[in-house]
């Protein structure tokens, strides 16, 4: 005979939970009193009586029949939600969440369970959007038109450093740097150059334009990988619980508060700068969030249908150079850390070779 009756469940779609409600019958209940009746014989102490030899009338006057339904009630739905969640097919991915009402003598014992359910993704055709974006990748060309402002730049900086040198107020300098005309600025030569490691002009301009490409390629590379991966955000059906999305909501936080803390203030003096409260701010981040969420979840399921897996080498590489700067953490979080970082980065890179 089942101990359980008038069971029902749903999904929520929003938060994706399943939520179960059932009875426990007042039959299980009376013989989960009993199993929890021998547990308190066995342990509570009373005066007059060995250990475990208390009779059950003294026991239930010393803890009183409320407290034995408690203990029956929480044995039942310990014992009885495993099984249910099994037979619902139920795939979680955390401990439920229970509630339980008041057990009472003779009655069926009601009671929900709420869990978040593992994520469902569907992803689309993601080689072929790869292929299309990277088709469209250009290659980054760095004029000359760039490389003169920021030469015009570095001289302007050299007649700033110069001003300060001759006496001039570090405010003052800048002003009157950035008030000079090009003709007036101080010349890049050679011994300039000597003194930022190089060996004359020419070798200069052409590591800075070498520098401007570099910089102007990783600009391009991550507008290209912004651009595929809003695409396959767009593209892809996922379902996933909302305890992911606060978890990204936690790390935006946190990471908020160290740089808050690293100009020396306190998060609720930020809160009162951009006039907006804690709850205000997680509010605006929602969307980042969800697309945060989604890009995870995304090129972990891609990693897993097409194998790719993170450098053995490279963790190790990278965990002994996270390890000096950050001493206390934990070799296990630093590691896991690590290892999803640098599988993601697989995954962008094989994305990346898509024709």
């Amino acid at each position: 005979m089942s101990s359980l009756q008038n069971i029902s469940s749903k999904k929520d779609q929003e938060n994706w939970e399943i939520e179960i409600k059932a009875e426990i019958t007042p039959e299980a209940l009376t013989r989960y009193r009993g199993e929890a009746l021998k547990d308190l014989t066995k342990t509570v102490q009373l005066k007059g009586f060995r250990a475990g030899h208390a009779p059950e009338s003294e026991i239930i006057r010393h803890v009183g029949e409320a407290e034995i339904m408690r203990r029956a009630a929480d044995m039942a739905v310990r014992n009885e939600l495993p099984e249910l969640l099994a037979k619902e097919q139920a795939n979680i991915v955390d401990s439920p969440q229970v509630t339980v009402d008041v057990p009472k003598p003779n009655e069926p014992l009601g009671f929900t369970a709420r869990a978040p359910l593992a994520p469902e993704i569907t992803l689309p055709d993601y080689k072929k959007i790869a292929a299309e974006t990277n088709l469209k990748r250009g290659k980054p060309e760095v004029t000359e038109k760039e490389t003169k402002e920021t030469l015009i730049h570095i001289r302007r900086e050299r007649a700033r450093i110069d001003a300060i040198e001759s006496g001039k107020k570090p405010e003052e300098a800048a002003e009157a740097a950035r008030a000079m005309k090009e003709e007036e600025l101080p010349e890049l030569d050679d011994t300039f150059v000597k003194t930022l490691g190089y060996e004359n002009v020419a070798a200069f301009t052409a590591k800075l334009a070498e520098q401007l490409l570099n910089e102007k390629t990783m600009q391009e590379n991550a507008k290209d990988r912004a651009a595929l991966l809003e695409n396959l955000v767009k593209q892809s059906k996922i379902s996933y619980p909302s305890m992911l999305k606060n978890y990204e909501l936690d790390d935006m936080e946190s990471r908020l508060a160290d740089d808050v803390a690293r100009l020396g203030r306190t998060m609720e003096s930020y809160y009162t700068e951009v006039k907006k409260t804690r709850d205000e701010l997680r509010k605006e981040w929602l969307p980042s969030a969800d697309t945060r969420v989604k890009t995870r979840l995304i090129l972990a399921e891609i990693a897993r249908k097409e194998s790719i897996e993170a450098e053995p080498k490279e963790v190790e590489h990278e965990l002994a150079h996270a390890k000096k700067h950050y001493a206390q953490a934990r070799e296990e979080t630093l590691r896991a850390h690590i290892t999803h970082a640098l599988k993601n980065e697989a995954v962008l890179k094989w994305l990346e070779t898509q024709k």
